[in-house]
Parts: C-alpha cells; structure tokens; sequence
C-alpha cells in the first residue's frame, strides 16, 4: 500500500516536464520582428533565450546606397576610413565590405558572428538609408511559447505570425509606402 502511495504521487510529477516541453511552442506560429517599429534598443542580444541572440542584423541589398562612409559599418567620428576593427561598428566583426567600384562598397552580414546587439541597424538608421534591420531567424529561434525579447520590446515590434508567413522584409513594404 505504501509503494503504491509513492508511486502514486511520483508518477504525475514526471509527467510535468513532458507536459510543460509541449506548451513552449505553439505550433505554426513563429515569432517576427517588424523593422518599422524596431527601435535598434539591443534587447535582442540581451533578452533572448539563447547565446548568441536568434535575432540577427539582415541587409536589404535594394535598398543600399553602398556607401564609402556606411553609417552601419563605421563607427561615427573615425579618423581614417579602413576596415580597422577599432573604426566598425559592429563588435563582432560580423559585416564585411567588398569594394565594388569607386565610391561604391557591398556589405555582407555574416549572421554566424552577429550577437543581435543592433548596433549596426541604429548607425545605419541614423546615418544612413536604413537597409540594416533586425530579424529573428526562424531555424534559430526555439520558439518559446512566451518570447522574453517580445515581453521587453520597448516598442512592441515583436509578434508572433503564422509560419507560412514570409520574413516582414523592409525594402519591400518600403517600396510599396513610398509608392502609396
């Protein structure tokens, strides 16, 4: 009887952590940045769940300017225009620049080394066209049910959309504002 008492009580508790693995996704729904209402605040890098943060800096190419003096790639006030760790942006050393033809230059985010601190997206923003924003990369994200980036967004840019939803790009929903 006592055995019986035991496992009576066990038995349900580890059924919990089953029950609770099942609740942190819900499925065909993931979680979206919308880059019109991101304020490049580097909660991304710092609440997510994961290290380094599933929130990653994408590149609308349509919309740069491939600019010598990049706003997202170079620090303000640096001395001397070169691909200087001391003169980026970006703490990672995630965005690289190719020259195209003069004065022209193409950057690429290498999204392995991006940590989501936005950085590169707030000079881009404020020096620049705006074409760095921020994204939560769908294969990365482990989808929690209550996502602790969305609950500390100052400006509630995250939400959750069905998955067949397409990324929220910028230069396309630009385009067609700037069209309107």
């Amino acid at each position: 009887m006592r055995k019986a008492g035991k496992l009576a009580v066990i038995l349900p508790l580890a059924f919990i952590p089953v029950a609770l693995a099942k609740k942190t996704s819900v499925k065909g729904y993931v979680w979206q940045i919308d880059p019109f209402k991101c304020t490049q605040c580097g909660q991304c890098k710092t609440n997510c769940v994961l290290t380094p943060s599933a929130a990653k800096c994408v590149h609308a190419f349509q919309m740069c300017g491939f600019c010598d003096l990049c706003g997202g790639y170079l620090r303000q006030g640096v001395k001397t225009i070169s691909t200087g760790a001391e003169n980026q942006m970006c703490p990672t050393s995630a965005i690289t620049r190719k020259f195209v033809e003069e004065p022209y230059f193409e950057y690429t985010i290498n999204e392995d080394l991006c940590d989501g601190c936005a950085k590169c997206v707030k000079g881009c923003a404020d020096f620049g066209n705006g074409s760095l924003y921020m994204q939560i990369r769908h294969n990365i994200c482990v989808n929690c049910n209550d996502c602790s980036i969305a609950r500390s967004c100052p400006s509630n840019a995250i939400s959750r959309v069905p998955a067949t939803a397409q990324y929220m790009p910028k230069d396309k929903r630009h385009a067609s504002a700037g069209s309107a």
